[in-house]
């Protein structure tokens, strides 16, 4: 049984216009880098399908589903917030992008893959139950999530988020839901200036000041993450997987390295074989300089499918 690695060629025709950080150039980055580095030889490859109404209204209200999916433009773009913005093909690949979580679900619970990496975009966690933004429309993540826990009847389902950028949508959609354990960490004082305040007891968010380092951030899983997710015992783990805390992407002021997320991904990778038979899925959220992104991502991905 080999690890998933799921995309679709529809991901990569979402642009938001020239010179926008989130663009089709991610994934071709990624893909190389993994293709060089021998990994996607050890993983089946998966085309995404697209993502039903019924499985985003999971997630989301099925208001908002229906009215972004109608909102979709027939030329040029839609302006959504003032950093996120519609073409005539963001809706499919948005749809594609939520289908990938749902069929990594399929997949790692139906014993078919060991574990599963999401290469999609538009990235997800800031969409909230109601809201688009932060360059997301659909939350990858909390649609995979909530299509495991009703849909496969799971009952704890842990949710990590690295991405520099707190994961507020993320937090909107899953506030409250005891089935579900969200841990976050994210530099302080950045866009989208949330996550410093408890908002509830499922939630674990560890806010970092800047140029905290490698150092700061393994001590924050260490105390913080790793005791709650031990005594939470999920039953699969979601990641949803921003690289942009890199030292060398200009979207944050973290200090990372690639040897932080493989790190990290080694943590995680023994809570999931601890709690949940190694069961891990992983959904790319930011990172938006090319290399390091494509570095980090190996460096994750390596550890994800066991080629460590």
């Amino acid at each position: 049984m080999t690890a998933a690695f799921i995309t679709h060629a529809d991901c990569a025709r979402h642009e938001m216009g020239p010179q926008h950080p989130e663009c089709p150039e991610r994934l071709a980055a990624i893909h190389d880098h993994l293709l060089i580095k021998g990994l996607l030889d050890y993983m089946t490859p998966y085309d995404a399908p697209l993502a039903t109404e019924a499985q985003l209204a999971r997630a989301h209200s099925a208001m908002y589903v229906r009215e972004l999916i109608a909102s979709s433009p027939a030329e040029g773009h839609r302006q959504v917030d003032p950093d996120t913005c519609m073409c005539p093909h963001t809706v499919q690949a948005a749809l594609r992008a939520a289908g990938a979580a749902v069929q990594a679900t399929d997949l790692v619970l139906g014993g078919e893959a060991s574990a599963a990496f999401c290469c999609v975009r538009p990235p997800g966690h800031h969409a909230g139950q109601a809201s688009a933004m932060g360059f997301c429309f659909f939350n990858n993540v909390a649609v995979g999530v909530r299509h495991a826990l009703d849909v496969h009847g799971l009952r704890r389902v842990a949710v990590i988020d690295f991405d520099v950028h707190h994961g507020n949508g993320s937090e909107d959609i899953f506030r409250g839901d005891e089935r579900v354990l969200m841990c976050s960490i994210f530099e302080q004082g950045l866009y989208p200036f949330t996550g410093e305040g408890a908002t509830g007891p499922n939630m674990v968010n560890v806010g970092l000041p800047t140029r905290s380092g490698g150092e700061r951030f393994r001590e924050a899983v260490t105390q913080r993450w790793l005791p709650a997710l031990d005594a939470f015992a999920p039953e699969l783990i979601y990641v949803s997987a921003g690289f942009d805390a890199h030292r060398e992407d200009d979207m944050g002021n973290l200090g990372l390295v690639e040897a932080d997320y493989e790190w990290v991904t080694q943590q995680l990778m023994g809570v999931a074989r601890r709690h949940c038979e190694g069961r891990m899925i992983s959904c790319l959220e930011g990172g938006y300089v090319l290399s390091p992104l494509a570095r980090s991502v190996a460096a994750h991905v390596k550890v994800l499918i066991g080629a460590d």
